[in-house]
């Protein structure tokens, strides 16, 4: 089994300890170290090598929240905090979870399960994430399996008209269909890096062949409009050539 290569960054001391120990617990989990400030993390998070992170928000110098902005190369990321009202703010961020202290184990290990999930799913999600025999990454491939019903559906990255993020899921939209996978958007986003599709909100990935104009912040594809993120509206501009 390929292990989850994960570290901790957080201020307190016993956070640290008990969060550690629920690592330890984890068969799927490795520890690569954990740290106390957010910016002596940062190089080797910057290295790739990180898969999760368990960040805390409220830390001293510079916080969690700061801390993720500041990343060019995001892990997954589950917050541990004690403060409730930072919930949404870190879910714009595109965490995968957010953890409450004290954090019971079940809790704990619910989150992880999100990163690696248990059951029938788990090969096909390693198959879509992971590396292939031959050392290319998953944006090399040119489909994704999906669960359709009893059934895991191979659909061809040419079919997909757009990708519609939905907290734990994903919605994968055809031009006949549309496809429900447990999943995260980063995923889906480094899969289909490369290959003709453009994120234009935290919510949405779409082909760029569909799209059929682009007016103040919205794109129209198909007679469909959707938002563009105030954050990914320099990018859309530039790979769509709208600044030359």
């Amino acid at each position: 089994m390929t292990k989850i290569k994960c570290i901790i960054v957080d201020d307190e001391p016993i956070a640290r300890q008990y969060l550690s120990d629920y690592v330890q617990k984890m068969p799927q989990l490795e520890l690569l170290a954990s740290f106390s400030r957010a910016a002596d993390a940062f190089p080797v998070v910057e290295e790739g090598k990180v898969d999760l992170m368990f960040l805390d928000i409220q830390m001293p110098g510079l916080t969690g929240l700061e801390f993720l902005r500041t990343l060019q190369r995001k892990p997954a990321v589950i917050l541990t905090t004690a403060y409730s009202e930072y919930a949404l703010e870190g879910y714009e961020l595109d965490v995968t979870d957010y953890l409450l202290k004290p954090i019971p184990f079940s809790r704990f290990a619910k989150a992880v399960s999100k990163i690696n999930p248990i059951g029938s799913s788990q090969l096909i999600q390693a198959q879509n994430n992971d590396y292939d025999s031959n050392g290319q990454g998953a944006g090399s491939r040119d489909f994704v399996f999906v669960k359709s019903g009893y059934k895991s559906v191979k659909v061809n990255l040419s079919e997909i008209v757009y990708v519609e993020g939905l907290k734990e899921y994903v919605v994968i939209h055809t031009k006949d269909k549309k496809y429900t996978k447990l999943d995260r958007m980063k995923n889906l986003e480094n899969l289909l890096s490369g290959q003709g599709f453009l994120r234009i909100h935290k919510s949405y990935i779409v082909a760029i062949s569909a799209i059929e104009a682009v007016f103040g912040n919205t794109v129209e594809l198909g007679g469909l409009q959707l938002p563009i993120g105030r954050s990914y509206k320099e990018e859309i501009e530039k790979v769509l050539g709208m600044n030359s």
